[in-house]
């Protein structure tokens, strides 16, 4: 029995980022089991009605991991599954964090403000071996603790992405985005947007890590 049944069915990229770079993986041949405090946070996960599976601990090198991860193929909205594009491995106390923003602050705001629930969440991907743009610290996205969020799409077919609408001519649009940022940083402890530099001009970066940073 797999260990997505035994919990009861678990079901900040700038501009010319690079793909996901995939280092030679250095680890034992033996695959242990996740750990109490992972295996706790993947059945929370689960209970949220999140669709997931667990992804073996992995270690690149050189300060990238992908150590107590999931990988989310849906979230859960009040009363709808919610779609996800581009994510690779993320931590699991991340993931419970996304998928609990992704109803009540990003769903709800868009069923309040623009009419419509969010069908699909688009995002440019998470883990990624790579340094913070511009300097030789590591990302959180080398140890897959960042998600970058791009855009959405509607029950009522429309689009709406950070590149193209975040200063739209719409003020409905304008206040959906102002508000999921809002809410996003009182739950993840970075949060960065185009407000913040260039290279955050086409999405929101999103990491449990820092206190309180919203920019």
């Amino acid at each position: 029995m797999t260990l997505s049944l035994l919990l009861g069915g678990c079901s900040m990229l700038p501009q010319g980022r690079a793909p996901e770079q995939h280092n030679t993986v250095r680890q034992s041949a033996q695959v242990l089991p996740p750990r109490p405090e992972v295996r706790a946070c993947m059945a929370d996960l689960g209970a949220a009605k999140a669709a997931f599976s667990p992804v073996p601990d992995k270690y690149y090198g050189a300060g990238c991991s992908t150590v107590g991860t999931v990988r989310l193929a849906s979230l859960k909205s009040d009363d709808a599954k919610l779609g996800l594009t581009n994510l690779g491995p993320v931590s699991c106390p991340l993931a419970e964090t996304f998928a609990g923003w992704a109803r009540f602050g990003a769903d709800r705001a868009a069923q309040q403000i623009l009419g419509s629930p969010i069908v699909r969440i688009e995002t440019m991907g998470s883990y990624n071996c790579r340094n913070v743009a511009g300097s030789s610290r590591r990302s959180a996205h080398a140890t897959a603790n960042a998600i970058d969020v791009s855009g959405f799409v509607l029950a009522d077919g429309r689009r709406i992405t950070v590149a193209s609408n975040w200063n739209d001519q719409s003020p409905k649009v304008r206040k959906f985005f102002a508000t999921i940022q809002a809410s996003a940083c009182k739950r993840f402890g970075t949060v960065l947007g185009p407000a913040y530099n260039a290279a955050h001009k086409d999405h929101l970066h999103l990491e449990l890590s820092g206190k309180a940073y919203c920019r």
